[in-house]
């Protein structure tokens, strides 16, 4: 059975009381997928740290591509100017490759008037817990690892972030918008905006949400399977259409298609051994609930026969894709219609 990958442990909160007290220290490591938090902290270290106009003296910025120990030892090294610190930012660049002993050295004694921060963005955070380099940062640093938030406090912010338009959203409503467009704040907070402004009314509707948010793929195959549970295989047709038009590779879809017929398939078994959602959010390693008890509703309009053989029939197709140089979106398209005739089989 899949687990649920335990989140890496952060130092988030006590980064909050730092801020709050005004006692921020010398160096930090910044890593994970939610980008909105990095760089919301980012900008409060920057507020808090370097006066309003004298931001040129106090604050650098090194990329990967121009960083060497040398230019790093040099930033350092410049004084603050009409300000008691200065902040370093440098960009994607692996600790724990090149001169680890050199970098050892120089971050060991980093003077008190410099805040160094080490953000990982386009590379994965991956100490090695065996130098004397990661021994520096557990002493002298502090790692903080920014993870999708969990659904409550999600859900929690996006209401605020509407309420800031002058919206409100039901908690249902604002489930389903996870559900359509993931969980990662730097990709809700766009779609918040276009729904904000579309929105005609004070409390946001989910006919607001589908008319202008833009869904992950997870989600549009979704609308496949429930457009052929309905019965509605021109809508389905229509969601796959569309697909096409998105230039999306038919291999990529069926890959998806797959996914979610094999989720289908758990969430029948499941409903059969009356076992609950919770069951599919930890054989799945999902993050919340609220995609399991969707599949949970709409395996309930499936056979376990068909589920088993959609399963089956999907991976044929998949081997007949890879392997004929068959039109895929011909194989594709064909196995839509198969399911489509056969659902209440």
């Amino acid at each position: 059975m899949a687990t649920k990958a335990k989140p890496v442990p952060s130092e988030l909160p006590n980064l909050k009381k730092q801020l709050k007290e005004g006692t921020l220290g010398r160096l930090y490591v910044f890593h994970g997928e939610e980008a909105y938090l990095r760089d919301y902290y980012l900008g409060q270290m920057k507020q808090k740290l370097i006066p309003a106009g004298m931001e040129a003296f106090n604050y650098h910025v090194i990329n990967e591509r121009e960083f060497d120990l040398k230019k790093l030892a040099q930033t350092i090294d410049c004084l603050p100017m009409m300000s008691q610190r200065t902040m370093i930012v440098v960009n994607d660049h692996d600790l724990f490759k090149g001169d680890k002993e050199g970098l050892t050295a120089l971050l060991k004694e980093l003077p008190d008037y410099v805040c160094l921060v080490f953000v990982y963005d386009l590379i994965a955070y991956k100490a090695d817990a065996r130098t004397k380099l990661a021994g520096v940062l557990k002493e002298k640093g502090c790692v903080v690892a920014f993870n999708r938030q969990k659904q409550g406090d999600l859900i929690d912010w996006i209401a605020r972030r509407f309420k800031a338009l002058d919206h409100d959203i039901g908690t249902e409503d604002a489930k389903y918008l996870i559900f359509l467009c993931g969980d990662l704040m730097h990709t809700l907070i766009s779609e918040i905006g276009k729904i904000g402004a579309y929105a005609s009314h004070r409390r946001v509707t989910r006919q607001d949400i589908d008319a202008v948010a833009t869904p992950q793929l997870d989600a549009v195959v979704f609308q496949m399977t429930d457009a052929i549970a309905a019965g509605n295989f021109d809508q389905a047709a229509s969601v796959l259409g569309d697909l096409y038009h998105m230039q999306e590779a038919p291999i990529k879809l069926l890959a998806m298609l797959g996914k979610q017929l094999r989720q289908l398939y758990t969430a029948r078994l499941a409903l059969e051994q009356k076992k609950s959602s919770r069951y599919l959010v930890e054989l799945w390693g999902m993050r919340s609930a609220y995609p399991a008890e969707r599949l949970m509703q709409s395996a309930r309009r499936f056979s376990l026969g068909w589920c088993r053989r959609a399963v089956i029939r999907c991976g044929q197709v998949d081997l007949a894709m890879k392997s004929t140089g068959a039109d895929g979106e011909a194989l594709l398209t064909g196995l839509l219609m198969e399911l489509a005739v056969k659902k209440g089989a």
